[in-house]
């Protein structure tokens, strides 16, 4: 046994307890850098010993590679949606039908929260997390299993008294990290989302698990199956049991004896939903004994003894005083409408995002207009119609010219947004400067708000370039800047010149080029020279490289501002070129396997790695479409269903000789 598995198991519980106490608790006993030291080790120790991983290791949480494509999976029973009631006569009516099916029998609620989010079943073996699915359409989903790692509340093992079983819940973004996300896409140039509701679901469904982590999800369950039903005789005690197995279990809920509770519950919150972290849109109403539930039923599409008490929308009417326009880090032009200010939802809205022309040119909208704005689960306001022209109306007319640097303005075939395409417009260029600086981009440590700030009020950069000709003498003229900080940030700059191709792309603000397509980019060019050089179609060669991005690179490098710019970052010396990289026929290349149970060494993630690695796919369930289920200990029904439909079966050592290139024994070929 290796010597530093104590110490391992030891530091693993640890983070556990901290994460639990932070994410789920809101009570955190150390402070971050204590539980990134603690983490850093925890790394150090599985880099130096591999044979320590496991799948439910507090660092298994964010990294790996993006997934590849959207793989799909059954669930263990129907994930139904409810039905309804907008008011309290439809409550009334609901609870009615209850009384009726069930009788003279007495029966009383449990009240939730309803969660504005997206649903997911998560599932575990052995009280390890292995699987999450969507909703989807009630029968199968999309498995996002490498993503829902990344959620904090979301625990990877867990102690349980059973074996396998599984936890639906609800995936939200709390009000803050959803301003955080939409300021960095506006800053992006991408279009925000309407409402944290879409921001979770389309976070939880991104390619890349590295950007979810970043996202900040939350997992709230509200249901505890095994074998896809309930094991308590309550669902309240199914709540209970969930919170004490580790789970943050939304503590807002009540017992209500009848419908009058359960309504009085309602409208409780109604007026005190702006007050939670989180967004919800209404509360949903369970009869609390399972056996009734199983009693009342289902419909085709909803079950009986559930119903979702959902709020009214929060609008108000105000007038368009004006329509001004906003430059973001990409150079995307957003129009915003300047209102007479007006209180929705208890805030006071005096301005909203329109997003484009075309969404102005739908809305029908002008200048002096009254129009109904909306605050229903969105934490932006959001007009939702033109209430009466006005008297004295007039259009809005996007500016030919960028309203900050006078640059030529663009709007590419197919694009909603128009755009400034000059990289040093200084509208732009703070957020550019921010973007460059980032860890992930050129890591330029040391260099944060408060230092950009003061080198654009100094005059001191003018673009990206501007960072490679900054003199000690200019970085001592800063407030707060002593000579140690200053020769860092200057040390850290030279040091940014060895970064690679993909962060430098990524850096330079292309619009539509993030880090994965930058990544692309280099592979497919090998230099920004030949990058430059591309026409569109050469461009669109490229992996998930469509019309819009590449008419967005073909615009930008000939954009005379732009040209410049790169030849000054040449000349400083920067690196231009990518190494690319041969590739050979993988050995598992066109192959589909599934992986089920534990195996004696591999966790499931470095399995589910390796077989990308080597070409192959791994789908969460077993079809005809699938060649090989890879199976360990305490493998479930995916194995039994391999042996009905006569797919072959690996154990770990026949796996590991596939991925090797080798030949399977005779008696394990498909026939």
């Amino acid at each position: 046994m290796s010597s530093a598995r104590p110490r391992v198991e030891a530091l693993r519980e640890e983070l556990r307890r901290h994460e639990h106490l932070y994410y789920v608790l809101d009570q955190p006993e150390i402070t971050d850098a204590e539980y990134d030291r603690l983490f850093r080790e925890l790394q150090a120790l599985e880099a130096a010993h591999p044979e320590l991983l496991t799948p439910d290791s507090p660092t298994m949480r964010v990294g790996g590679k993006p997934r590849e494509g959207v793989a799909t999976a059954a669930h263990s029973s129907p994930m139904l949606s409810l039905d309804n009631a907008l008011n309290e006569g439809e409550l009334r009516d609901f609870d009615r039908r209850v009384r009726e099916l069930l009788g003279a029998v007495e029966y009383n609620y449990t009240a939730e929260l309803k969660l504005d989010g997206l649903s997911l079943a998560a599932r575990y073996e052995n009280g390890r997390f292995v699987q999450a699915i969507t909703r989807g359409d009630g029968q199968t989903g999309e498995d996002v299993t490498v993503n829902a790692r990344t959620i904090r509340t979301l625990p990877l093992r867990v102690k349980s008294p059973y074996p396998n079983f599984e936890v639906r819940g609800e995936v939200i973004m709390t009000r803050r990290a959803f301003e955080q996300v939409n300021a960095e896409r506006e800053s992006d140039g991408l279009p925000v989302y309407a409402n944290p509701r879409n921001s979770a679901a389309g976070s939880l469904r991104l390619l890349d698990p590295a950007v979810t982590g970043k996202r900040r999800l939350e997992f709230l369950p509200y249901f505890l199956l095994v074998d896809g039903r309930p094991i308590f005789s309550s669902h309240w005690e199914s709540l209970d049991a969930l919170q004490s197995m580790g789970f943050k279990v939304n503590h807002r809920r009540e017992r209500c004896a009848n419908v009058d509770e359960l309504w009085a519950f309602f409208a409780s919150w109604e007026n005190r939903r702006d007050d939670l972290p989180y967004e919800i849109d209404g509360v949903v109403a369970k009869v609390d004994a399972i056996s009734q539930q199983e009693s009342l039923g289902w419909t085709a599409k909803a079950p009986r003894w559930a119903i979702a008490l959902k709020y009214q929308a929060r609008a108000a009417v105000t007038v368009v005083e004006e329509i001004g326009v906003q430059v973001g880090r990409t150079g995307a032009l957003t129009p915003v409408a300047f209102l007479k200010p007006v209180v929705v939802g208890g805030v006071t809205v005096s301005r909203a995002t329109l997003h484009n022309e075309d969404e102005i040119r739908r809305l029908g909208l002008e200048i002096g207009d009254s129009i109904v704005v909306e605050r229903s689960g969105d934490v932006i306001p959001k007009v939702v119609r033109v209430e009466a022209p006005g008297v004295e109306r007039r259009p809005f007319r996007m500016p030919a010219q960028c309203p900050v640097c006078d640059g030529p303005i663009v709007r590419a075939e197919g694009e909603v947004a128009a755009r400034c395409v000059n990289a040093s417009c200084p509208a732009r260029l703070k957020e550019s400067l921010l973007h460059f600086s980032r860890r992930s981009v050129m890591d330029l440590d040391g260099v944060g708000e408060a230092l950009v700030d003061q080198l654009v009020e100094r005059k001191y950069v003018n673009s990206i370039a501007d960072f490679y000709i900054l003199t000690e003498e200019q970085l001592l003229a800063l407030e707060r800047m002593g000579e140690k900080s200053a020769r860092k940030v200057l040390e850290n700059i030279a040091n940014s010149k060895q970064k690679s191709l993909p962060r430098l792309l990524n850096g330079l603000g292309i619009p539509f080029v993030g880090e994965r397509t930058a990544q692309i980019l280099a592979e497919a060019f090998g230099s920004v020279d030949a990058l430059a050089e591309a026409d569109e179609e050469a461009l669109q060669q490229a992996d998930e490289v469509g019309p819009k991005v590449a008419k967005s690179i073909y615009t930008y490098f000939r954009t005379p501002q732009n040209q410049e710019l790169v030849q000054r970052l040449k000349t400083a010396g920067l690196t231009w070129t990518h190494t690319l990289k041969v590739r050979e026929r993988a050995p598992l290349e066109g192959l589909t396997l599934v992986l089920t149970g534990t195996l004696p060494s591999l966790s499931r993630e470095s399995a589910k790695e390796q077989i990308e690695a080597a070409g192959g796919k791994v789908t969460g369930s077993v079809s005809k479409k699938t060649n090989y289920v890879v199976a360990g200990e305490d493998a479930g029904s995916k194995l039994e269903k391999a042996r009905t439909l006569e797919i072959k079966i690996l154990d770990e050592d026949e796996l590991l000789a596939l991925l090797r290139g080798e030949e399977l024994a005779k008696k394990n070929q498909p026939e």
